[in-house]
């Protein structure tokens, strides 16, 4: 039997045959050599069948192919007596990745980046591997300012065709940030235009936002900042030179050299619109407000041409577009403005499709749309469907994409995309606030139960002050309009002798439904019922107004409560607002035949202004009146208490308002709380220094807060109104809600229990 060698190298599949085959039909194929490839595998990327016809060029083809598939280090093919058999030599397996050295980017990471740079265990090795994987680690190590990295590769030879990679990396010391400047800068000094940049020098908070690390990236992005600057504020000739980095022989400092040309300032002449009008001139004029006279800004350009962009959307327009086109005199400074308006074509909606809702049934997402299936496309619509769907608090990530429909000019579908986000919580937390000292918690809720969009939760919490159990379901659509029912069971403890309030304990059962009723898209109104049953208890030393209530109305009281309520809520976010107005009334009235009958009215807002691009002012207040009605007084533990967070900082936790007296008619520390409140107050807020915008979860504040509260008979007069300032900081940390307030009174009285540090961790219920 002869057996006759095709090929043996590669370069046969580069250079004229070596061996010239006379053709035959192959009656057989054969695979030998293979270990961890499939024969199939063979086959499959083989182009040549049983039955097929072979020669030189075939075989050529053939050994081309498999080397291509990147599986084999060597490749024969052999016949014998027309049975085609395909020799393989396999390349080594990557068995194992092994990471030493690494400090900044954990094994998980860089295992992570080799991965999808296609370099992982299992795959196929050979010696450009080894490379590969050096440069991939100094590629990311690069974007943490790592110049000084050293990785080292090998790769140990292991049984079975296979090799372990050893990765040994030296991180060296990080090089930072030596020195910026900007040259050319004469209109704005350079601290000015550093000041806009995220990154700098080394300073107090490097270790925290490591902005002081050099990054092709965030300089680019520092660029454009101070292009959009310069533009926003008349420069429209304004140009940056160059941008040049230089880094110390030791690797360790980086300098930085910006090079900006300003121009001179431009003033707007005229602005006018042009184009095609499908909406009348008259109206799209309305938003040309931008004057004559006014300093030339990019963003106010094209603020106009969004809203632009917006009207016509709202007429039908998805693919409307406005250009704001500057003409510039370089003479006079001054700059021509004219809006070109391309409305396109007039389109409705075909079809609205809902994507990424794996757990969320389709109806949780469509009750929310308010752009409808077959009507002309309304983008306010779309907008508001777009905020409807993420103030569910069900998905992470809600966009919006117009689709145009082929072969149509009149027709758009809208692709609803979510990415939805866990809402099953299993929650164990601690707290701690002056007043409550440790509060433990624990919890379990869904706030999407089978993808319905109903709420189920058991909420639990203990302190030294107030214990509370908590059971409730929400459906929000209990009908298809909207209306929302609750359902909610509690038992609720008191006891408030760690605090400056008069002595008492109470102890509540209670069980209550509720229901919202929406009358616009950011009005609603609710209204419910309750039963509730307190127990109260009173000590020796509890003030003689408590004693007298008890003696009046026992220490028992079973009360029918009704609640309605009115709430608007135009704030353009709800855990950082920065935009919009927020009201809440509120009313509570135990009805008779009930044991105590008493009314609760109340009132509060927050309004929310962008003084800066990353300075928000918040003005808020309250107001709260409480009495007895039918022959009775109020509950000494419904009144209203002020002081401390959450209401005038400076002074203690509910230390404003009536307080008990001795028995020779001395006032004492001990709060009773009274019938009506006001409080107030404006706050500043921003970010932390060196955080910037990017991150609002870390907030700092300057505020101003003044409230007290009156008790029975006393006369209201605002110069009664303790008033306080200070500083404050907000973190919204993984562990829960921090708040730090530094308060200094500015108005207070004799006797007033003053403290200038208080704070809050976690959730206080």
């Amino acid at each position: 039997m002869t057996k006759t060698i095709l090929s043996a190298v590669v370069a046969a599949l580069f250079s004229p045959i070596a061996f010239a085959v006379s053709p035959f039909v192959v009656k057989d194929i054969r695979v030998e050599g293979v270990q961890r490839v499939e024969a199939g595998t063979v086959f499959n990327y083989l182009p040549i069948r049983i039955g097929d016809t072979v020669d030189d060029q075939r075989i050529s083809q053939a050994l081309k192919a498999l080397y291509a598939t990147g599986f084999f280090k060597d490749v024969r093919i052999e016949s014998d007596d027309k049975v085609l058999i395909i020799v393989v030599e396999e390349r080594p397996a990557i068995a194992k990745i092994s990471v030493t050295g690494n400090k900044e980017f954990t094994n998980d990471v860089l295992l992570k980046g080799l991965k999808e740079a296609g370099i992982s265990e299992s795959q196929t090795f050979d010696r450009s591997v080894l490379d590969r994987v050096e440069q991939e680690i100094k590629q990311l190590y690069l974007t943490k300012s790592y110049y000084n990295l050293n990785v080292r590769t090998t790769a140990s030879p292991l049984e079975r065709n296979r090799v372990a990679i050893n990765i040994e990396i030296t991180e060296g010391e990080i090089a930072t940030i030596k020195q910026i400047r900007i040259i050319g800068a004469s209109a704005y000094p350079e601290s000015k235009l550093l000041g806009l940049m995220t990154l700098t020098t080394t300073g107090m908070f490097s270790w925290w936002t490591k902005n002081d690390r050099y990054s092709k990236q965030k300089l680019q992005g520092d660029l454009e900042e101070i292009r959009s600057w310069y533009l926003n504020h008349g420069y429209a000739d304004f140009n940056i030179d160059s941008s040049q980095v230089s880094i110390t022989p030791d690797k360790r400092d980086v300098y930085i050299t910006v090079a900006i040309s300003e121009g001179q300032p431009y003033t707007i002449s005229s602005v006018k619109l042009a184009g095609e009008f499908l909406v009348p001139e008259t109206e799209l004029s309305k938003y040309l407000t931008i004057k004559s006279g006014e300093i030339f800004s990019r963003d106010r350009l094209n603020e106009v041409a969004r809203k632009l962009g917006d009207r016509l959307g709202n007429d039908g327009y998805a693919f409307a577009n406005v250009n704001p086109l500057p003409e510039l005199d370089k003479d006079k400074r001054t700059a021509n403005v004219t809006y070109f308006i391309d409305p396109g074509r007039r389109a409705y909606v075909r079809r609205i499709n809902i994507v990424g809702n794996n757990k969320s049934n389709d109806e949780v997402i469509r009750r929310e749309v308010r752009q409808m299936e077959s009507a002309w496309y309304d983008r306010e619509r779309v907008e508001r469907s777009k905020v409807r769907v993420e103030r569910t608090g069900f998905f992470e990530e809600v966009t919006v994409d117009n689709e145009p429909v082929p072969g149509t000019n009149d027709q758009v579908d809208l692709n609803l995309k979510v990415k939805e986000r866990s809402t099953g919580n299993l929650s164990l937390g601690v707290g701690y606030s002056q007043t409550e000292k440790m509060v433990l918690s624990a919890g379990v809720s869904q706030n999407n139960l089978f993808g319905t969009g109903n709420s189920l939760s058991f909420q639990g919490s203990t302190g030294r002050v107030n214990q509370s159990l908590n059971l409730a379901y929400t459906n929000p659509y209990w009908t298809q309009d909207g209306v929302s029912r609750s359902f909610n069971v509690y038992q609720r403890k008191v006891d408030t002798g760690e605090t400056t309030i008069g002595r008492y304990a109470t102890r509540s059962f209670g069980a209550g439904v509720s229901f919202g009723v929406p009358v616009t898209e950011d009005d609603s109104i609710s209204f419910g019922a309750s039963l509730d049953k307190t127990d109260v208890n009173i000590f020796d030393n509890s003030p003689n107004k408590y004693k007298d209530f008890v003696n009046q109305n026992g220490k028992s009281a079973t009360t029918l409560l009704s609640s309605v309520g009115w709430a608007r809520d135009k704030r353009d976010s709800v855990v950082y607002p920065t935009a919009g107005t927020y009201q809440h009334v509120y009313s509570e009235l135990a009805l008779p035949p009930a044991d105590l009958r008493y009314a609760r009215i109340g009132y509060s807002s927050q309004y929310f202004t962008p003084v800066t691009q990353n300075v928000t002012l918040m003005l808020s207040n309250e107001f709260g009146w409480a009495a007895g009605y039918g022959g009775k007084s109020l509950p000494f533990y419904k009144s209203y208490y002020a002081g401390g967070i959450g209401s005038v900082r400076g002074f203690r936790d509910s230390s404003l308002g009536p307080h008990d007296t001795d028995s020779s008619g001395n006032r004492t520390s001990e709060s009773l709380g009274g019938t009506r409140q006001i409080t107030g107050g404006a706050e500043l807020l921003f970010p932390m220094p060196g955080l910037k915008e990017k991150d609002r979860s870390l907030r700092l504040s300057t505020f101003l807060d003044a409230g007290n509260v009156w008790g029975p008979g006393e006369k209201l007069r605002l110069t009664d109104l303790r008033v306080a300032y200070g500083f404050a900081m907000s973190w919204a940390s993984p562990i829960g809600p921090m708040k730090f307030s530094l308060g200094f009174p500015l108005v207070k009285k004799t006797g007033d229990d003053t403290q200038k540090f208080q704070f809050q961790i976690g959730q206080i219920f």
